[in-house]
């Protein structure tokens, strides 16, 4: 066969992938689609996604169901999303830095940053570091100086999952503060917090939702943002303290690579829809949540400018995997 028509086939070929997506997009959805949660029930994610559910539901026209896959801070969940249809039935949470660390920290991490795709980018929060109400820290100041004074390792400090935010914020505070906390994971907020409560670590580093949903129970010691939260504005920055840390997540929802992007749009327009429902704002809100309104192009664009700034702080921490 000549080049030409070589060429002809290739190109009739990629058409008749478009045209399907297009074809696939104009009837989807058309059955439930399954909301994987990488985390476990309770934790940011998890209350993001019930607040989501019923409107999310309404915007889309068919069943959701919010179910977890839960193991390696996240990976075993985005590895699974990598390998799963690429139809839109099929989607899961995402969270920055944790699918760009991965990778990094990893090296296999059983899934490629990038090659998730993007759907929506729908909220943030800071890091906050907190211990429980009966611990005899009032302060920053005064964990730090504890943490000087003893054995490095000797200060526990829980948080959600490994290469993720709060171990990210852990080494930013190690590193700014000249100390050796001992970082120690969970398979989420929602078994961290109960370590915490239980005496088995000193502290949580955690978000701010945290702040709101056990402040009758914690102490709050540092927010990682570069000013106060209005919903909790008696807790500090780090900055204001004398640390410039400033770190979170970001969290949103991704689908398998290969998904047609007209499928990906109406998914990241029923999105967009439920996280402008005035009902979902108000509970966002109220609960601590920044809300963000990133759709995939928006969301690629940002994913791909965290890639560059975390990729040097985990080369200045030496974390990344040569």
């Amino acid at each position: 066969m000549k080049r030409t028509a070589v060429g002809v086939v290739v190109l009739l070929a990629a058409l008749a992938i478009a045209g399907a997506g297009v074809s696939n997009a104009a009837n989807f959805p058309k059955k439930r689609i399954t909301y994987n949660i990488c985390f476990n029930p309770g934790g940011e994610s998890d209350i993001t996604a019930r607040i989501q559910e019923q409107v999310l539901k309404k915007n889309l026209g068919v069943d959701v169901s919010i179910q977890y896959k839960i193991g390696g801070g996240g990976a075993l969940c985005w590895a699974d999303l990598a390998q799963s249809a690429p139809d839109g039935y099929t989607i899961a949470g995402h969270n920055l830095p944790h699918i760009i660390l991965q990778p990094l920290e990893m090296g296999d991490a059983g899934y490629k940053t990038l090659e998730l795709k993007n759907i929506y980018m729908f909220e943030s929060t800071p890091n906050v570091l907190m211990v429980r109400k009966d611990s005899p820290f009032k302060t920053l100041k005064d964990f730090i100086a504890y943490a000087k004074k003893n054995p490095p390792g000797v200060v526990t400090v829980g948080g959600s999952g490994t290469s993720s935010a709060n171990d990210l914020g852990t080494a930013e505070l190690n590193k700014a503060a000249g100390i050796k906390l001992s970082y120690v994971p969970f398979g989420g907020t929602g078994s961290a917090v109960p370590a915490l409560l239980g005496g088995h670590v000193t502290a949580l580093m955690s978000y701010s939702p945290m702040a709101i949903q056990y402040k009758d129970k914690f102490r709050f010691l540092a927010i990682a943002s570069e000013k106060r939260m209005d919903v909790i504005p008696d807790v500090p920055t780090f900055k204001e303290q004398g640390y410039d840390i400033v770190e979170g997540a970001y969290r949103g929802v991704a689908a398998p690579p290969g998904t047609p992007d007209a499928v990906v749009k109406v998914l990241a327009d029923a999105f967009e829809k439920t996280m402008k429902d005035p009902e979902v704002r108000k509970k966002m809100d109220h609960n601590g949540f920044k809300t963000e309104f990133m759709g995939p192009e928006a969301s690629q664009a940002f994913v791909k400018k965290k890639m560059v700034e975390y990729e040097t702080i985990m080369k200045e921490l030496g974390r990344v995997k040569k």
